[in-house]
């Protein structure tokens, strides 16, 4: 096609760009490609059909950048190199997680797929977490991940673990969460109660909070880091 035609068609002159991005895409991609192959050849294989055929520049770029940041985080133990993941919640992973363009969700994402790698390759249980984490808008992703961080964790008498209830106010609601709406933020905590991951919510006087994570949050949280350990251990306390 002539050069005048190209211009023609690329009106807001952004074909460069595109061309650009196509090839750091796929400089990206094919880096990722030895990471995914280690853990799990059959999910390698069927994520670069997917690259190919469905996924956009935008999404292949997201689900790039978790899986790097999921190789440093597997990379942390010694026998990273021994550890496989189903392919199942690889491709869930990537697939879902490639809707976000967040970093703080990205690498919940990323732990996620790091704790999913172990020395059998045919632990499913994370799938558990990778369904309640793509039900999850960005403020209730903030709001989980402060309430299971800054809450008193104790061990019951049988070994599980469990929060101790806190008031946090409505202005550290909106500055956790960055949302300045309170209705939403009550709907948010309406939502992650309803998804098991808090218990508590408002005072009838909605000046005050009441907040606990529950044993499946913390649990959630610890995955999300990047740890399939007991979660005792993750927190810092001993097992019973």
């Amino acid at each position: 096609m002539p050069d005048n035609e190209n211009k023609s068609l690329d009106l807001l002159g952004v074909k460069p760009i595109a061309e650009s991005v196509s090839i750091v895409t796929k400089a990206t991609v094919d880096g990722i490609s030895a990471f995914l192959s280690r853990i799990c050849l059959p999910a390698a294989e069927e994520f670069g059909l997917l690259l190919r055929d469905k996924v956009s520049t935008w999404r292949a770029n997201n689900a790039a950048k978790i899986a790097i940041k999921a190789e440093k985080k597997l990379n942390t133990f010694s026998d990273a190199g021994q550890r496989h993941a189903h392919p199942r919640l690889v491709m869930t992973v990537l697939e879902n997680g490639s809707w976000s363009d967040n970093d703080e969700v990205q690498e919940f994402w990323a732990g996620l797929l790091a704790a999913s790698c172990t020395q059998s390759g045919d632990d499913d249980s994370n799938m558990i977490f990778i369904n309640l984490l793509s039900q999850l808008t960005l403020s209730e992703v903030r709001l989980f991940a402060h309430f299971c961080l800054t809450t008193k964790k104790i061990i019951s008498p049988v070994g599980s673990i469990a929060a101790v209830q806190v008031d946090i106010s409505l202005q550290d609601l909106k500055a956790v969460s960055r949302i300045d709406d309170f209705h939403r933020i009550d709907r948010e905590l309406d939502h992650l109660r309803a998804l098991g991951l808090i218990d508590g919510g408002f005072h009838v006087r909605f000046v005050q909070c009441f907040i606990a994570p529950t044993t499946l949050a913390l649990q959630m949280y610890a995955r999300c880091n990047g740890t399939s350990e007991d979660p005792a251990k993750f927190y810092g306390l001993a097992s019973v």
